[in-house]
C-alpha cells in the first residue's frame, strides 16, 4: 500500500555527501523537445520523480516509444499521435503546457486540457500563447480545452514576452526551432533549465543563439530535428533546498557537481540570513554549526529577500529562505512576488513555533532564533514541502506530514537521500 505521510524525528545533525539530481525544470521540456525528433533521442541524469514519470507517460500514451531505466530514457517519436494525448494525465502536471509547441509543429493542431500542478496562485498562460500567435499559429480558449492550429506551419518571427515566463520561452524556443526563417525573442527568460534546452536543442540541429541572455535568436530549420543524446544539468532548486536543509541541522555537508555559476544567485538571498558556502574542487561545501545572523542593510534597516528572474533569487526558494530565516538570530521580510499563494504555509511553521507574521499574501515578517517543535501538517506544494521538511528534521520531537507526494513530484529519493546523512524518516 502507497504510503503519503511521513513521521520525521527531529534535532538530527546531517552530515556527509549529498549528490544533486538532474533538473526537473530541464528535463520536463526536453523531454517534451523529443517530439521534436525524426529519429529517437536519449537523455541522462533524468531525475526520477513522479512529474517525470507522468510526462512519460503521456509521451507513451501518445505512441512513443519510451524505454528508461534508472535516470537514463530512450524516447522515439515515430510513431506518435496528437489524438492520443491522454487529457487525464496532463490536467496532473503543469508540464503539459510544455507540449503546446511541438505538438503544433510537428502535427499541425492540438488540444490540450489546462495544465495542472502547484496551487500557488495565479499562473497565467497567456504568454504561451501570444507566443505561439506570434509564429503564426491560431488560438482558441475555452476553460475546458486549448485548440492550437498552424496548418500552414510556423514562420520565424520577432516577439517580445510581456513577461520572462521560463515555460513560455522554452515553448518559444522549441517552435522557432523547426520554423521557417528566423525568430528574436526579446525579454525572454534566462534560468539555468532555458540554457539546458537550448543545449539539447542544438545538438539535435537547432541553431539556437542567446540562451543565458533576455534576447534569443533562433534560425528555424524549417521542418523537424535530429536525434540526439544529452546529459540533463544539475537541479540549481534541490541545490539551494540542500543548503538551508543543511545549515538549519548543523551539520556538514558536500554537494558534488555544482556548477559554480549557479552559486551567487542562490546566494542572494540566503546570503542574508548568514548562510555561507564554500567551493572546493567543484563541490560546494556547507560548513557545519553555521552562527547564523540576519545581516541588516547598510543603514541598519531589516533586509528585504525578495525573488526575482534569473540571475535573480529564484521564487522556488523562497519557501526555504523562510525556514532558514527562522533559525537565523534578526529579523528579516521575506518578499515572494510572483505567486500569492505561496506563503500560506507559514501558518503551519506558526504551529510548529515560529515567530513571523505574515503580512499579505507576498510578504512575511521572520524573527529567529526559533525553537521549532513537532506537529502535524500538509504539504501544499513541493517547495513548501520541502521547506516543511527541512523545518521537520531541524525541529524537537517528531513531525508527521501528510501528502508528502507532493515533495516527491520534485526531489528524486529523497526519504533515501537523507537518511544517508543520519536523517530518520519512515512512511507512517
Amino acid at each position: 500500500m502507497a504510503h503519503n505521510s511521513w513521521r520525521v524525528r527531529g534535532g538530527c545533525r546531517l552530515q556527509g555527501d549529498l549528490h544533486p539530481a538532474g533538473s526537473k525544470n530541464a528535463a520536463l521540456p526536453e523531454l517534451a523537445a523529443c517530439l521534436l525528433a525524426e529519429s529517437s533521442c536519449s537523455l541522462s541524469n533524468v531525475p526520477e520523480i513522479r512529474d517525470v514519470e507522468a510526462m512519460k507517460d503521456i509521451l507513451s500514451g501518445m505512441g512513443c516509444r519510451v524505454l528508461s531505466e534508472g535516470g537514463s530514457i530512450l524516447i522515439d517519436s515515430a510513431n506518435a499521435s496528437p489524438d492520443r494525448l491522454d487529457h487525464r494525465l496532463c490536467r496532473n502536471i503543469r508540464a503539459s503546457i510544455l507540449l503546446a509547441a511541438p505538438m503544433a509543429a510537428r502535427f499541425g493542431v492540438v488540444e490540450l486540457p489546462p495544465p495542472g500542478g502547484d496551487v500557488i496562485g495565479r499562473r497565467r498562460l497567456d504568454t504561451h500563447f501570444l507566443v505561439l500567435e506570434k509564429l503564426g499559429a491560431s488560438v482558441e480558449y475555452r476553460r475546458d480545452r486549448i485548440r492550437i492550429s498552424a496548418p500552414g506551419g510556423l514562420s520565424g518571427t520577432s516577439m517580445q514576452l510581456d513577461e520572462p515566463s521560463v515555460t513560455a520561452t522554452e515553448n518559444a524556443i522549441m517552435a522557432a526551432a523547426v520554423s521557417t526563417g528566423e525568430t528574436r525573442i526579446y525579454n525572454a527568460a534566462c534560468e539555468p533549465n532555458v540554457q539546458d534546452l537550448a543545449a539539447m536543442l542544438i545538438g539535435m540541429g537547432a541553431d539556437i543563439q542567446g540562451a543565458g541572455t533576455n534576447l534569443v535568436t533562433v534560425k528555424g530549420r524549417g521542418g523537424l530535428l535530429g536525434g540526439a543524446s544529452h546529459t540533463v544539468c544539475p537541479d540549481h532548486i534541490e541545490i539551494g533546498s540542500f543548503i538551508g536543509l543543511a545549515v538549519c541541522c548543523r551539520g556538514s555537508v558536500r554537494i558534488p557537481g555544482v556548477p559554480e555559476s549557479i552559486i551567487q544567485p542562490i546566494m542572494t538571498g540566503l546570503g542574508k540570513l548568514g548562510v555561507e558556502v564554500d567551493f572546493i574542487d567543484g563541490s560546494l561545501v556547507v560548513p557545519a554549526d553555521q552562527p547564523l545572523e540576519v545581516r541588516p542593510d547598510i543603514s541598519g534597516d531589516i533586509p528585504v529577500i525578495y525573488d526575482g528572474p534569473w540571475p535573480g533569487f529564484s521564487p522556488d526558494l523562497t519557501s526555504t529562505a523562510v525556514v532558514t530565516a527562522t533559525q537565523a538570530r534578526g529579523t528579516s521580510l521575506i518578499f515572494e512576488k510572483m505567486f500569492e499563494s505561496r506563503l500560506f504555509f507559514t501558518d503551519k511553521l506558526a504551529a510548529m513555533g515560529a515567530r513571523l507574521i505574515l503580512c499579505d499574501p507576498h510578504r512575511v515578517v521572520v524573527s529567529g532564533p526559533c525553537r521549532l517543535h513537532g506537529t502535524e501538517v500538509v504539504s501544499p506544494d513541493i517547495r513548501a514541502g520541502m521547506a516543511l521538511l527541512t523545518a521537520a528534521l531541524c525541529a524537537e520531537g517528531d513531525t508527521v506530514i501528510h501528502n508528502v507526494n507532493q515533495i516527491e513530484r520534485g526531489y528524486q529519493h529523497i526519504v533515501e537521500r537523507l537518511a544517508r546523512l543520519g536523517a530518520h524518516i519512515e512512511a507512517c
